[in-house]
């Protein structure tokens, strides 16, 4: 078998695929010669390419299911569903009402439980896969994204789950994502210096490029990964630096700066 992604003549839907991780994704995957169909609740500000976008309020089953069933009968088959589509604003446990908390819910997990079931008949046609995108924040404590949190441990069960359900015909794989430097990074994480000491966290020394996390995706959608399924793949730039170590008698063989790669 050939080292080669080509995935000419298969159909991709992604989730979220505007900007940020989702537009990384619908791009790698264009590169890779699949037909892309990606949704969110807003227009682009600019095209991906001839990836064809649907507003898609990916709360609503329904709707998630009406841009499924289209993008199969539009193309004849579904090969791959990606769901992207997620996040949080930061807020304190405390001050959330019940109506957030749903909503964090809804566009975390539940976006993605309703398109896994929509996709389900077409990915079994094609012996199709899913790929899910959830967070380092499933497997660590998460203060003032809690429910996030929840939700990405939520979803990464589901994968497992399906994973084994969906076996032999269909394989379901997740990448747990650590920090992103996506448009939105230098609001989220403040002055361009806090932004690097946030950077220094990070055992590669820098966060993740949006192609990095869709490079990723392709390779799990892809037959070199055809004996993977129920995964958690780490794409983290090695998680998180034990922060016990800063105040160990070797603190100074982990400096608090490093290079980022070349």
């Amino acid at each position: 078998m050939s080292i080669a992604l080509d995935f000419t003549g298969k159909v991709v839907a992604i989730t979220g695929g505007s900007k940020g991780v989702g537009r990384g994704i619908v791009t790698r995957f264009l590169e890779a010669g699949a037909t892309v169909e990606y949704c969110a609740r807003t227009a682009p500000e600019t095209p991906i390419g001839s990836a064809a976008f649907t507003a898609v309020d990916v709360r609503d089953a329904e709707q998630v299911a009406a841009w499924i069933d289209g993008i199969a009968e539009r193309h004849g088959r579904l090969d791959v569903l990606v769901n992207n589509v997620g996040g949080s604003p930061f807020s304190a446990f405390k001050d959330g009402s019940p109506r957030y908390q749903k909503a964090i819910m809804e566009i975390n997990f539940f976006s993605a439980s309703y398109a896994c079931h929509a996709a389900y008949p077409h990915l079994e046609k094609t012996g199709g896969n899913v790929v899910n995108i959830t967070s380092i924040s499933a497997r660590r404590p998460s203060p003032g994204t809690a429910v996030y949190g929840a939700a990405k441990a939520a979803l990464e069960n589901l994968t497992r789950s399906l994973g084994a359900e969906w076996a032999p015909r269909i394989r379901v794989n997740a990448i747990s994502s650590g920090l992103v430097g996506t448009e939105s990074a230098d609001g989220h994480y403040g002055t361009p210096e806090q932004l690097a000491g946030v950077a220094a966290t990070i055992p590669r020394g820098r966060l993740a490029n949006p192609l990095e996390l869709g490079a990723t995706c392709v390779m799990l959608a892809s037959d070199l990964s055809s004996h993977t399924t129920g995964a958690i793949l780490n794409v983290d730039g090695g998680g998180e630096w034990p922060a016990f170590l800063a105040h160990t008698p070797n603190a100074d063989a982990f400096p608090a700066e490093r290079a980022e790669d070349a």
